[in-house]
């Protein structure tokens, strides 16, 4: 591993998990409370509001995943660091296709869920070690 891979790597330290999990799921509550309340106005189409509730909903399950990265007897830092990008990318592109329109940036959720997929295997992986 490079001297910059690991330093990344050691940023995702438990700590760093618990923290980045509680005020994750608190963004969580405001961007679900924001999408019930102000969004349900604006936004005429059902399944663009049904994005946002899933991108809520997946937001809320991987950032409680960062947090249980911090809470395990095992370096869990390849986990926190895939849910922590999952969240950018899979909830992060359904928000922003939500509030734009742009339907396109559901193509960038996949890639997104895909980390979460490989989040959960490294913690699987991790517990053997």
């Amino acid at each position: 591993m490079s001297r910059k891979s690991s330093s990344i790597m050691a940023l995702f330290n438990p700590l760093f998990c618990l923290r980045a999990g509680a005020i994750s799921c608190a963004i969580g509550v405001g961007l679900g409370a924001f999408g019930a309340h102000a969004l349900k106005n604006s936004v005429k189409d059902l399944n663009m509001l049904k994005n946002w509730d899933t991108a809520t909903h997946y937001l809320f399950v991987h950032s409680i995943g960062l947090f249980v990265a911090g809470l395990v007897p095992y370096n869990a830092s390849s986990a926190a660091m895939l849910f922590t990008v999952g969240n950018a990318l899979f909830s992060g592109s359904l928000y922003a296709m939500v509030l734009t329109g742009k339907r396109w940036l559901g193509a960038i959720t996949p890639i997104g869920g895909t980390c979460y997929i490989l989040g959960w295997l490294f913690l699987f992986y991790k517990s053997f070690k």
